[in-house]
């Protein structure tokens, strides 16, 4: 029998938890910074509500739950050379794990739309599923850390999600570049060759620019359908040079008689603007290549690369103008981003990030020297928690060796020791675990200490 865990999931040992909780409460202290509310949904949704709306790589993906019973009744098994995945899956199969938290919150919006003030400004922290290959930074089941706000055209909110992730990345130490494109651009692309219907051809292409070099994406182009003459119209496009400004401007000449692109430079170059003024700390790149690859953006995309481990994106998202109305409610833009947590924690480990004294969840071990003792020590951890300083007391009496392990093993600072002589003075000898020091004082020193 194998009882290892399904590849691309994990267990998360203690020590793992807590450097996880560290990134989950960071973030999420960023997001009510900023004013957003959290909100909850399922973890299984109709296939209905999935279905159709990453595209056909993302509908691929999907985790597809067995109808309950029968799940094989009304198929037809009389022939079996006719049966394929597509043509059972939607009989056999009416509900899937989600795949994002993006399409679930549109969902949430039209059907709660009553109850929630607009502009709606959301967090939600949860785990999505993929069925994907696992590997390096890319698993199965896997934390998103989404912020949306949802009931407004503005790009002031494309400003505010740059301002988040700069302060969310500077929280945790990490440098980073935030990387930002517009869908309307890469729609004018396919326009200025006249072939619109090959968008998600070409962006699918280009997106891969950085991981298989420019020579091999013009070849997957050409098989994807383009011709030379194509190629020679968005060459240009592709070899943009310089910075920010530099790129922009020299789109603006390529794209001059293209209303879509003239557009998405136009909102593309509003939020740099602002941007510059804000004096972020991370470095803010436009990059025509950056395409995401799911189908519902409409304009501004983002993606974030740490800058010292290579690991893939750390975070991404875009403007969706009317991800609502395939739920029955039009004319709803949002725009969002998503936090990786899975590869935030890989980036943070392997670069020593963490802060050292992220293991100390407890302060203070009392020692049980028997029942005694222990009774004391139990109304002395009951009065330090009640100020707000994490302590237990050891639950058995044990050898002194072993008790003294446990807190070195859970990276408690101090342990307490409370024999007959400190009973009686009411007094509680403390030892530092790191320099040894032992003081004798009572529970209103001990208690000071801590909140020095």
């Amino acid at each position: 029998m194998n009882y290892s865990v399904v590849k691309g999931t994990r267990d998360f040992l203690p020590n793992q938890m807590i450097k996880r909780n560290y990134i989950f409460n960071s973030i999420k202290s960023i997001f009510e910074l900023h004013g957003f509310c959290p909100i909850e949904t399922p973890s299984i949704e109709n296939l209905s509500t999935l279905m159709g709306k990453y595209g056909e790589e993302g509908d691929r993906l999907i985790y597809k739950i067995l109808n309950s019973g029968d799940f094989l009744k009304g198929v037809d098994l009389s022939n079996p050379s006719d049966i394929n995945y597509k043509s059972i899956a939607n009989k056999i199969a009416e509900k899937g794990l989600r795949y994002d938290l993006t399409v679930p919150f549109a969902r949430f919006v039209v059907n709660n739309r009553n109850e929630l003030n607009f502009p709606f400004k959301r967090y939600q922290i949860q785990p999505v599923w993929r069925a994907d290959r696992p590997q390096k930074g890319r698993y199965r089941e896997f934390y998103q850390c989404d912020v949306d706000i949802i009931g407004s055209n503005s790009l002031l909110n494309e400003i505010e999600l740059c301002e988040i992730i700069d302060e969310v990345f500077a929280k945790l130490n990490l440098n980073i570049t935030i990387k930002l494109n517009n869908r309307k651009i890469l729609s004018s692309i396919s326009e200025i060759i006249g072939k619109p219907e090959m968008l998600t051809d070409i962006t699918v292409a280009i997106d891969k620019i950085e991981k298989i070099g420019y020579e091999k994406v013009i070849c997957e182009l050409l098989e994807r359908g383009l011709d030379q003459e194509d190629i020679n119209k968005i060459d240009p496009i592709l070899k943009l040079s310089g910075n920010n400004k530099d790129k922009i401007s020299q789109l603006k000449t390529i794209l001059s008689e293209n209303e879509t692109g003239l557009k998405g430079i136009e909102e593309l170059e509003t939020v740099f603007n602002s941007i510059d003024k804000l004096n972020l700390s991370s470095n803010i790149e436009f990059d025509i290549t950056l395409a995401r690859g799911l189908n519902y953006y409409t304009g501004c995309i983002f993606e974030v690369k740490a800058n010292d481990f290579s690991i893939g994106s750390i975070t991404g998202g875009g403007r969706y103008d009317n991800l609502t109305g395939v739920f029955g409610l039009d004319n709803m833009s949002g725009v969002g981003i998503s936090f990786g947590a899975d590869r935030i924690y890989d980036c943070l480990e392997a670069l020593d990030l963490f802060p050292k004294e992220i293991n100390n969840t407890t302060k203070l071990l009392f020692i049980n020297f028997g029942e005694r003792e222990s009774q004391k020590c139990i109304e002395y951890a009951r009065i330090l928690r009640k100020n707000n300083i994490s302590s237990e007391t050891y639950p058995d009496k044990a050898k002194l060796q072993k008790q003294m392990k446990y807190a070195n093993d859970k990276n408690i600072p101090f342990v307490a020791l409370i024999g007959e002589r400190e009973i009686e003075e009411n007094k509680i000898m403390v030892k530092n675990m790191i320099s040894g020091e032992q003081t004798l004082m009572d529970i209103n020193q001990l208690i000071e200490i801590f909140n020095l």
